[in-house]
């Protein structure tokens, strides 16, 4: 990409990849009330997380910016995206190994669409107030994971238009295809994406908790990498790596009792 250096097609990719499984997670909850229930109580409660979430943004970046050093502001978000990437590469490589189920958003969009079936129809200012309730709150929920993601890239490399960026393909991409399939995104192939997701998620929250050790240092400036931005590919390198050994034995422990 031009004018982009490989931090910053890191990055896009990260925030990309990470919006749209949220994305099409939320896309999976409106989708089955809007089939199951009523389309206009869903969207007015689609809309009003959405707009909860603008301000929630604004407030959030702002309180960033304003109350923290940058060093500091590097080893809070470093260390709290390496524990959120952890969590994701926990469970991919779970999934991976065996131990535990696939994510599958057609079951998911099945367990939704039942429970909205076997709702009552309670009335809130004229609308659907099931639908409008559970609409809001999968995308509030999910939506406040994108913001955290688009934060945490954006402020900490300093980029936020290219974090803002990210985000902003991936719910045009989800929403395009949901357009077009007007049905659950089960073929996207998200249990792939959320381990790689999670290895990037891991290797940009290390190389910016470490930077951010700066903080205890003379003068409290951010540390330097050896090699500058180059060192993410060593340390996604290393994360991948120790991911592939983590599978590979918890794959024999799992086939150890059918052997026995």
């Amino acid at each position: 990409m031009a004018g982009l250096d490989a931090g910053d097609v890191g990055l896009l990719l990260a925030v990309t990849l990470a919006a749209a499984v949220e994305f099409v997670e939320a896309f999976t909850i409106v989708l089955a009330m809007g089939m199951t229930r009523d389309w206009r109580s869903t969207l007015v409660g689609t809309a009003l997380a959405l707009g909860l979430l603008a301000i929630v943004t604004a407030l959030a970046g702002y309180a960033l910016v304003e109350w923290f050093p940058e060093a500091l502001l590097q080893l809070v978000i470093g260390t709290l995206l390496l524990i959120f990437g952890l969590q994701w590469l926990r469970k991919a490589i779970l999934r991976a190994s065996g131990l535990k189920a696939q994510h599958d958003e057609d079951a998911i969009f099945e367990a939704e669409a039942e429970a909205a079936r076997a709702a009552g129809r309670d009335s809130v200012m004229g609308l659907d107030g099931f639908a409008l309730f559970v609409a809001f709150k999968g995308v509030f929920l999910e939506g406040l994971e994108v913001v955290f993601i688009v934060l945490t890239f954006g402020l900490s490399a300093g980029n936020m238009p290219l974090a803002i960026a990210g985000a902003a393909i991936a719910g045009a991409l989800v929403l395009l295809a949901g357009a077009l399939l007007h049905r659950p995104l089960s073929q996207v192939p998200e249990n792939t994406i959320k381990y790689g997701v999670g290895i990037l998620l891991s290797t940009f929250g290390t190389f910016w908790a470490i930077e951010g050790l700066g903080i205890v240092a003379p003068g409290g400036e951010s540390l330097d990498w050896p090699g500058g931005e180059l060192a993410l590919l060593v340390v996604l390198v290393a994360w991948f790596a120790v991911s592939r050994v983590l599978i590979a034995m918890l794959r024999r422990r799992a086939l150890a009792p059918a052997v026995a």
